[in-house]
């Protein structure tokens, strides 16, 4: 009897050991969990690239940087907030939208609507002035060589 109870205590703190030691140990991260956050950083070394895509060696090790970071638990959001700490809001691939960014998002729409409505007053000032002929000087079986002033100078001729 008491050979069991010792066996069951060994079993149950082997168990407890060794759901201890597999929670310590960081969970492996996929590639496309890491090149879903480096393609949301940009290089800071090369230019325009972002670094899921760049092959330097400064981005390989950058990107081991990114897994060995899920694998402790960060989420995305605090490895960007790393990688910004480090290098500023230039390795961001998409600006944060406050102080003067908040131009880039402004900007595009109002200069759009702003050339939108002059070409609108353009074509409306534009369709205004062109001559329009009334249907009344358009009579049934008149031609328009007759109307023409070539017609009126060779005698009211025609060919």
């Amino acid at each position: 009897m008491a050979v069991i109870a010792i066996s069951i205590a060994i079993e149950g703190m082997a168990i407890i050991v060794n759901s201890a030691w597999a929670q310590a140990q960081p969970t492996p991260s996929s590639d496309d969990q890491v090149n879903a956050i480096a393609s949301q950083l940009y290089c800071p070394v090369c230019e325009n690239i972002t670094l899921d895509v760049c092959s330097t060696q400064a981005c390989a090790q950058w990107r081991d940087l990114i897994r060995d970071k899920l694998g402790q638990g960060d989420s995305p959001a605090q490895i960007k907030d790393y990688f910004v700490q480090q290098y500023g809001d230039r390795v961001l691939a998409v600006p944060p939208r406050t102080g003067l960014n908040w131009l880039l998002y402004l900007l595009p729409p109002l200069i759009f609507l702003a050339a939108l409505i002059l070409m609108v007053r353009f074509f409306m000032k534009h369709r205004s002035l062109s001559p329009a002929v009334p249907e009344s000087e358009i009579g049934e079986g008149t031609s328009p060589a007759k109307n023409s002033p070539d017609a009126s100078e060779k005698g009211g001729k025609i060919d």
